[in-house]
C-alpha cells in the first residue's frame, strides 16, 4: 500500500513540477519582447489558471506536511513578483473634486451594435445614454461608428481614425480643446492606434487610444476541446501574439518621442500577464492596479473574466479612482478612471 501511495505521490509531484515551471517560465517570457517566443507567450492567457493549480498543489502537500509544498509556494511568490496582483482590493479613498481632476473612459462599443450582435433592442442608444450618464471628460472609443457622433455633442472636440484608411474606427472625444492629432501606421491590419493632444488648463496631454490586433475568436469551449479546431485556434493565437508584439513596439517607439504628459487607453486584446502589456505600460500607472477592485473584468472568454481594456497614466497623474462597469451592451465592458494632475495641486 505504501509503495502504491509513493508512486501516486511521485506522479502528482511530477505534474506539480510541470505546472510550477510553466508559471515561472511564462513570467520570465513576459519580460522578453522577442517574436520567436510568441508560441510560449500564449500561456499568459491562462496565468490565473496556473496560479490556481499551484495553490491546490501547495495545499495538498501542506496538509500532508510534506516539503514538496515549497515548489508551488516558490512558483506563486515568483509569479506574484513578476506579474503583480490580478485581484484588486478597493483602495479608493474619499476625495474632494477639484478643477484639476479628469474623468477618463475607455470603451470598446462593438460598433454600437450596428450589426445586431447583441440581441436586444436599441443597444446603440443604450450605450450613448450610459456614456452621457457617466459623463467622462475624455472618452476613448474602440470600434466606433461615425453615425453616433451627433448623439455625443456634449464633446465639442473629437479625433478619429482617418476616414480614408480602411481600418476599424477609433475615436477620442474631449470636452477640452484638441490642438493636434494623428494615427499610427500599423502594417497589414485593420486595427488602429490614434492619439490626440488635449489642452487641459496649463498643460498639454497626449491621449492615445489603442486597439491592438484582435484574436477574432468566437468564445467557445470547442476552440479548445475539438482536436483540429484546437490546433487552428492555437496557431491563430500565436499569429495574433506576434502581430500584437509588433504593434506594441511601434506604439512604444512613438510614445517615447512624445513631448507631452501621456495617457493611454484602449483595448489591448491581451492580459496584464503578457509581454505586450508590459511593453505598452512601461513605467505608466495602471489605474486598476492603483485603485481597482475584484478581477477587473472587461471581457469574458470561455467564461474566464479577462482584463484586456486599460487606462494607463503618466506619473504626473495621481489615480483617484477606477471603475469597472457591469454593462452588457457590447462584447467588452467599459472602464473609467479619475485622475488628477499633480502639477495642479
Amino acid at each position: 500500500m505504501k509503495k502504491s501511495t509513493s508512486i501516486f505521490d511521485r506522479v502528482v509531484y511530477a505534474i506539480n513540477v510541470l505546472f510550477a515551471l510553466l508559471l515561472i517560465v511564462t513570467g520570465l517570457i513576459s519580460y522578453v519582447p522577442l517574436q520567436f517566443f510568441a508560441a510560449i507567450s500564449v500561456l499568459s492567457l491562462v496565468v490565473p489558471f496556473l496560479f490556481a493549480l499551484n495553490a491546490l498543489f501547495f495545499l495538498n502537500w501542506a496538509v500532508q506536511l510534506k516539503r514538496k509544498f515549497v515548489l508551488s509556494l516558490l512558483a506563486m511568490v515568483l509569479g506574484y513578483w513578476m506579474f503583480g496582483p490580478f485581484y484588486g482590493f478597493d483602495k479608493t479613498e474619499p476625495y474632494q473634486d477639484t478643477v484639476s481632476d479628469l474623468k477618463i473612459m475607455s470603451y470598446n462599443v462593438w460598433g454600437f451594435n450596428i450589426n445586431g450582435w447583441v440581441k436586444k433592442p436599441s443597444i446603440g442608444d443604450s450605450i450613448v445614454q450610459f456614456i452621457k450618464e457617466q459623463d467622462p471628460d475624455i472618452l476613448c472609443v474602440q470600434e466606433h461608428s461615425r453615425i453616433r457622433n451627433k448623439q455625443l455633442q456634449q464633446y465639442p472636440f473629437r479625433s478619429e481614425t482617418p476616414a480614408i484608411e480602411k481600418r476599424v474606427n477609433q475615436a477620442i472625444f474631449s470636452k477640452f480643446p484638441i490642438v493636434s492629432s494623428g494615427s499610427l501606421d500599423l502594417p497589414t491590419t485593420y486595427n488602429n492606434i490614434i492619439y490626440a493632444d488635449v489642452v487641459f488648463q496649463e498643460d498639454t496631454i497626449r491621449v492615445y487610444n489603442l486597439h491592438l490586433q484582435s484574436f477574432k475568436l468566437k468564445p467557445s469551449t470547442d476552440n479548445f476541446t475539438d482536436g483540429e479546431e484546437s490546433e487552428r485556434t492555437y496557431k491563430r493565437l500565436v499569429a495574433t501574439f506576434s502581430k500584437q508584439l509588433e504593434q506594441a513596439e511601434i506604439f512604444r517607439e512613438h510614445l517615447n518621442k512624445s513631448p507631452y504628459i501621456n495617457m493611454v487607453c484602449g483595448d489591448f486584446n491581451n492580459t496584464q500577464f503578457s509581454n505586450i502589456y508590459k511593453i505598452v505600460k512601461g513605467d505608466l500607472q495602471d489605474s486598476f492596479m492603483e485603485k481597482g477592485k475584484a478581477w477587473g473584468r472587461t471581457y469574458n472568454f470561455v467564461k474566464l473574466p479577462l482584463r484586456i481594456d486599460y487606462i494607463l497614466a503618466d506619473e504626473n497623474f495621481e489615480v483617484l479612482s477606477h471603475q469597472n462597469f457591469d454593462q452588457h451592451l457590447s462584447d467588452h465592458y467599459p472602464v473609467m478612471a479619475t485622475l488628477r494632475l499633480t502639477s495642479h495641486q
